[in-house]
């Protein structure tokens, strides 16, 4: 099983209905801009899991790739039983992969 993807992967995977897109990032900067569809849960809402679907991936991005959150959440989910991925590189690493950023 793979445990991440990149913004060029899910850029395909957003064609998919099997996906479900997470935002982890906290709720001002999910509203200055996300990936178009995505949910927004941030740590503090973790704990009712809100948004994530059991069938269906969830691709979980927070920042960067170097602050660890979307992996943190992607562990403490896939514990709960919701499928899971990280997306590599988060937020900033959509930048010049020509992917919509939706506000």
């Amino acid at each position: 099983m793979t445990f991440t993807t990149g913004p060029v992967e899910l850029n395909r995977m957003l064609k998919d209905e099997n996906v479900n897109i997470v935002d982890v990032r906290a709720a001002d900067d999910f509203a200055k801009g996300h990936v178009p569809g995505a949910v927004n849960l941030p740590k503090e809402k973790w704990d009712a899991a809100e948004g994530l679907k059991k069938d269906k991936i969830n691709v979980l991005y927070c920042y960067t790739q170097q602050r660890h959150l979307a992996a943190n959440a992607a562990l403490e989910f896939a514990a709960r039983g919701f499928p899971v991925m990280e997306l590599e590189g988060g937020f900033e690493g959509l930048e010049g992969n020509e992917l919509e950023v939706e506000k």
